[in-house]
C-alpha cells in the first residue's frame, strides 16, 4: 500500500509544482506612487552632473537600475498644494484656478507698499467631487491607500480629507518630520524600546510615515492596490533624529556645527549636514518599501514576490527648496534657483518609474510631467479612462513599455506628438508662466515695469536635439535669446497666451499702492457705495482715468470659521459706473474686486496691512462686508 502512495504523491507534488510555476500574472498590477517633498534634482546620487553630491542615495540610485530614469522629468508646478492636486486630478494648475499653496483667500498685496502686484485669488483646495486617480482606480477594483503628507486644501486638516476623494485607507502622521524640541541638536533617537524614534538594526530612526505605507500594503496585498505614499520628507523643519548620521556628513562635508543650535546655516551649496542627513534617511526608507515588495510572497500570484507584478513611479513635488533667510539647504546648480520659481530649478524632478513590461537600466531624455501620471496608471492598470473626464497629461505607458528613449511615442488626445508643456505660476514673488517647446523654453514675468530686476520675456534654449540624443546646452538658463531670437520669442508667447487663455488662468493685478507700480496708479476708481437687497448686491464707484472693465465677487460661505474659505464668482459691470452681483446661497462675507483698463485692481473694502496678510494672520471676515439675513 505504502509503495502504491509513494508514486501518487509525488505525482502530486509535480502537479501543485506546475500549477505554480504555470500560475498567470494577475491581470491587474499593483500601483505604487512615492511622491517627496521637496527633493531637488541634483540631491540624488544618480542624477549627478558637473559636481557631485554628497548626498548617499544607493536605494535609489538601485531602484533606477531596475527602471526607466527620466533627465526631463517636470513638476506640474514649482510648489507642493497645486502639484499633488495636479497629480490626483489630472487637470492644469492653470485650469484648476490651483496655482500656490494654500489659497482661498481675498486677493491682497504681500506688503502694502513694497509689492507691485497683486497675485490673484485662487482656489483653496481640489474641489470634493473631483474623479481623482484613486476614485478612477477603486471604480477600476483598486484598493487605494494614502500615508504621509496631503495638504490639497487651506490647511493639512481641512476638507476635503483623502477618503473623501476616493481613498480608501489613510494615515499621515509626521513620523520622524516631527519638530525637534527645544533645538535641532537635541532629543536624537535611541535604541529603547519605548523611544518613538528608536533607531532600526541599521542605525535610521524609525518613521512612522513609512511604517503606515508598510502596513497598507501588508494588509491589502491579497488583491489589486494603489498606494500613494506621500513622505514628509525632505521639507522643512530640516533636522535628522540620527546623531550618528548628522556626524557623518559633518565630517564628510568638513563643516562646524554653530555653538548655538539656533544660529542660521549659510554654508553654500550643498554643505548643510542636517539637509543631507535627511536625504539620506528618505532613501532609507524607501529601500525598506522596495525592499519589502522584493522580499515578500504575491498571495494573488504563487511562486513570484510582489516586485514582480507592482509598478513603482518615485518623483518629487517641485524641485529643491534651496533656502530662506535663516538658512541654505541645498542647491539645485547647475539649475537656476529651485522651489517657489518656474526657472528649471523650481520644476525639474528626479523622476524613476519601475515595474512589469519596463526595460531595466535605461535612461530617457523625453520630457515628462507629473501631470502624465494619471492617464499612464490606468493605462498600466488596464482601467478605462473615465468617460468625459478631462486629463492634461499623456499617456507614457506606450513610451515605458515599446521606446523610453523614443519622443514620438507620447502623444496628446488628438494623436498628435507632444512637444509643448505650459507652467503658471501668478503667484509669491516669481509671478511667471513659462512655455516649453521642444529645445526652447520661453519664461514671462509679469512684474517687468519699473523693475530692473526682470525683463518682460527670457528666451533659453536648454538643448539640441539635432543629434541622435539631446545635448545639453543651457539647462542654466543664463544665455537670454529673446533679443536674438525676438521673433521665436513672440512666437512662443503667442502659443502660451493662447494655452492659457483656453484654461482661463487667472493673472496678478498691479497694486495701486505700490511704490513700484506704473504711474497710471492715480487713475485707479474709488468705490463709493453699496447696497444688498434680498441676494443681490449694488455697488456705485467713481473712475478716476481709467475705465472699469471687470469686476469679480469674493465671497465666503464660512466667516469666521477656524478654515474660513473665499470663493471668486464674476460681478456684472452696468452702465452708471455702477456694479451688481448676486450672492450665492448661504454667503456670509463678501469683497468687491473692481479690474481697470491698467489692470490695477481696487477691493471694496480694502485691507490695508503694511506687512504680508498671511504672516500678519488677518482675519478676513472682520474686514469684510457682513451678508444680511435675507
Amino acid at each position: 500500500m505504502i509503495r502504491v502512495l509513494q508514486p501518487l504523491f509525488c505525482v502530486l507534488c509535480a502537479f501543485v509544482v506546475q500549477t505554480l510555476v504555470a500560475a498567470p500574472r494577475p491581470a491587474k498590477p499593483n500601483i505604487i506612487l512615492i511622491l517627496t517633498d521637496d527633493l531637488g534634482w541634483q540631491d540624488v546620487k544618480c542624477y549627478d552632473i558637473d559636481e557631485p553630491t554628497p548626498m548617499e542615495t544607493p536605494n535609489i540610485d538601485a531602484l533606477a537600475k531596475k527602471g526607466v530614469k527620466f533627465w526631463q522629468a517636470y513638476s506640474p508646478a514649482p510648489t507642493c498644494a497645486p502639484t499633488r492636486c495636479a497629480i490626483l486630478s489630472g487637470i492644469h494648475p492653470a485650469r484648476a484656478q490651483k496655482t500656490h499653496v494654500v489659497g482661498g483667500a481675498p486677493p491682497v498685496p504681500h506688503h502694502l507698499r513694497g509689492w507691485a502686484m497683486i497675485s490673484p485669488w485662487y482656489s483653496g483646495r481640489m474641489p470634493e467631487d473631483t474623479f481623482t486617480l484613486a476614485r478612477a482606480l477603486k471604480s477600476a477594483g483598486y484598493t487605494t491607500g494614502h500615508s504621509g503628507k496631503w495638504h490639497i486644501a487651506i490647511n493639512h486638516n481641512a476638507f476635503p480629507q483623502p477618503e473623501d476623494v476616493g481613498f480608501d485607507w489613510t494615515r499621515h502622521e509626521l513620523g520622524t518630520s516631527r519638530a525637534m524640541k527645544p533645538h535641532r541638536i537635541t532629543g536624537f533617537a535611541t535604541r529603547k524600546a519605548n523611544d518613538p524614534h528608536h533607531l532600526d538594526e541599521d542605525g535610521f530612526p524609525f518613521d512612522q510615515t513609512t511604517e503606515d505605507a508598510l502596513t497598507f500594503v501588508r494588509e491589502h496585498d491579497d488583491r489589486p492596490f494603489f498606494l500613494y505614499y506621500a513622505t514628509w520628507l525632505v521639507h522643512t523643519p530640516i533636522h535628522t533624529r540620527s546623531k550618528a548620521l548628522l556626524d557623518k556628513y559633518v565630517k564628510k562635508l568638513g563643516v562646524e556645527l554653530p555653538d548655538d543650535p539656533r544660529a542660521k546655516w549659510m554654508g553654500e551649496g550643498q554643505t548643510n549636514p542636517f539637509y543631507c542627513a535627511m536625504v539620506e534617511q528618505l532613501d532609507h526608507y524607501i529601500g525598506r518599501l522596495v525592499d519589502h515588495l522584493e522580499q515578500t510572497d504575491d498571495p494573488r500570484w504563487p511562486g513570484h514576490k510582489l516586485i514582480e507584478n507592482t509598478y513603482v513611479i518615485f518623483t518629487s513635488d517641485n524641485g529643491g527648496m534651496e533656502g530662506s533667510r535663516t538658512q541654505i539647504i541645498t542647491d539645485n546648480h547647475p539649475l537656476d534657483r529651485g522651489k517657489i520659481s518656474l526657472m528649471e530649478g523650481g520644476t525639474r524632478v528626479p523622476l524613476i518609474i519601475t515595474g512589469p513590461g519596463i526595460a531595466k537600466g535605461v535612461e530617457s531624455d523625453v520630457m515628462v510631467n507629473g501631470l502624465d501620471f494619471y492617464p499612464t496608471i490606468l493605462s498600466l492598470a488596464g482601467a478605462k479612462r473615465p468617460r468625459d473626464k478631462h486629463l492634461d497629461g499623456c499617456d507614457l505607458a506606450p513610451l515605458l513599455r515599446q521606446d523610453p528613449a523614443n519622443p514620438n511615442l507620447v502623444r496628446e488626445a488628438d494623436g498628435r506628438v507632444r512637444d509643448t508643456m505650459i507652467w503658471h505660476f501668478p503667484n509669491s514673488a516669481a509671478l511667471e508662466s513659462t512655455i516649453r517647446i521642444g529645445d526652447y523654453k520661453l519664461v514671462r514675468n509679469y512684474d517687468h515695469l519699473n523693475n530692473p530686476n526682470n525683463r518682460e520675456l527670457e528666451l533659453y534654449r536648454l538643448y539640441n536635439s539635432e543629434g541622435d540624443r539631446p545635448a545639453r546646452m543651457d539647462i542654466e538658463e543664463q544665455k537670454n535669446l529673446a533679443d536674438s531670437m525676438s521673433g521665436k520669442a513672440r512666437s512662443m508667447n503667442r502659443r502660451l497666451t493662447e494655452a492659457l487663455t483656453e484654461m482661463k488662468a487667472s493673472y496678478p493685478y498691479y497694486n495701486p499702492h505700490g511704490h513700484r507700480s506704473p504711474a497710471t496708479k492715480t487713475h485707479v476708481c474709488t468705490v463709493l457705495s453699496h447696497r444688498q437687497t434680498g441676494d443681490s448686491v449694488k455697488f456705485t464707484y467713481r473712475e478716476n482715468g481709467a475705465e472699469v472693465v471687470r469686476a469679480n465677487l469674493i465671497y465666503t460661505l464660512n466667516g469666521g470659521a477656524r478654515y474660513e474659505e473665499w470663493y471668486r464668482t464674476p460681478a456684472k459691470i452696468v452702465p452708471g459706473n455702477k456694479a451688481v452681483a448676486k450672492l450665492p446661497k448661504g454667503t456670509t462675507h463678501y469683497f468687491l474686486n473692481l479690474i481697470d483698463e491698467n489692470n490695477f485692481l481696487r477691493s471694496h473694502p480694502e485691507i490695508l496691512n503694511q506687512k504680508n496678510p498671511s504672516k500678519a494672520q488677518v482675519k478676513y471676515a472682520e474686514k469684510a462686508l457682513k451678508a444680511k439675513d435675507r
